[in-house]
């Protein structure tokens, strides 16, 4: 690796509930078996990454660390035995497992201590990447919407595709419209879903639902959603919840809306130590509450699946990206997205 720098800017987890640190880390001295060395030129924010920061998951065993896990990259140096990628070409990075070897995460030094990072990082220049989280694109690929495969695209079809399993004509409600709650009503439309039901607190991002394919759209600070939600429905059951929250009021809320047949699909996450309780006999006639784990996507084979709908223009992705900050205005980007300032999704230009 001596032909590449020996450092890089990176935002650093230091402490739970704190700002990130914009710091130079040092990079590894050689790429190992399934490692690729790529430069980043675009990464997205997810909501995971609040997470995160919040500790919604409990304590970080791992701090500090480097984060995000959506973004798109020039590599730079491959490993041995990586095969899938060469240098020169243009992935998509992702959290979900793709082809490829999974390699051991790299070991980078801050302030000549370890600092923590995964298979994918994406706040940070440069960084090594498992082979298994890089996927190949084409070379004229938009780099915002590439980045956007890594998580809120093939994340929101796949609670689509794979854990709703949405048919023609059932009626949906989205609870929170973020980035993954924005790419899951747009795949609701795609499968001409009726009514498409965008539920949040903010009305910029139910402006942008709306533009995506929500057929209905309701605030809950004006509106009590129970009763949005039916006079939505007039009358008809409710076959589909997805719930975007992690808000367990909200979880328990929708398993009492949906009809006896219907499924309730949890993208978001509880907090640790928050439970839902449910009368469960339910559950025995029909209907159904589940988990999402990134929409259960095979990045190497949906990405190209939906580039093709954007080359053929059946999908574009362009409005959902509301933001753009530079890497050392992150925590910015982050507050942008707390307080709901922004609709869509915050792109970081690295």
């Amino acid at each position: 690796m001596n032909a590449y720098p020996r450092q890089t800017k990176a935002a650093i987890l230091v402490e739970q509930n704190k700002p990130l640190v914009i710091d130079h880390i040092e990079l590894p001295d050689q790429l190992h078996v399934g490692q690729v060395l790529v430069k980043i030129q675009v990464s997205g924010i997810c909501g995971s990454q609040l997470g995160e920061i919040s500790g919604i998951k409990g304590s970080d065993p791992y701090l500090p660390h480097l984060m995000g896990h959506e973004g798109f990259a020039l590599v730079e140096g491959i490993g041995p035995g990586v095969k899938h990628v060469q240098v020169g070409d243009y992935v998509v990075l992702h959290w979900r497992k793709g082809v490829g070897i999974q390699s051991d995460p790299p070991k980078y030094l801050w302030r000549g201590n370890k600092v923590n990072a995964g298979w994918v990082t994406t706040f940070n220049e440069y960084a090594v990447i498992s082979e298994n989280r890089c996927t190949k694109v084409p070379s004229d690929t938009n780099p915002d919407t590439a980045a956007l495969f890594g998580c809120a695209v093939t994340t929101g079809f796949g609670v689509v595709e794979n854990n709703s399993n949405i048919k023609l004509g059932e009626s949906v409600v989205v609870f929170g419209a973020g980035g993954i709650g924005l790419n899951i009503i747009q795949a609701c439309s795609l499968l001409s879903a009726f009514p498409i039901i965008a539920v949040d607190l903010f009305d910029n991002r139910l402006e942008l639902a709306k533009h995506l394919g929500a057929t209905h759209v309701i605030n809950t600070k004006n509106i009590d959603p129970v009763l949005g939600i039916r006079n939505a429905l007039k009358d008809d059951k409710l076959d589909v919840f997805i719930d975007n929250t992690g808000s367990t009021n909200i979880i328990e809320l929708g398993y009492k809306l949906i009809c006896p047949q219907g499924r309730v699909v949890l993208v978001g996450v509880p907090r640790k130590g928050s439970d839902i309780l449910i009368h469960s006999l339910d559950l025995h006639f029909g209907k159904s509450i589940s988990g999402s784990h990134g929409g259960e996507s095979h990045p190497h084979i949906d990405i190209p699946r939906y580039m093709k709908l954007i080359r053929n223009g059946k999908l574009s992705f362009e409005k959902l990206i509301s933001s753009r900050f530079s890497l050392d205005n992150i925590n910015l980007a982050i507050k942008s997205m707390k307080d709901g300032s922004t609709a869509g999704r915050v792109m970081i230009d690295l």
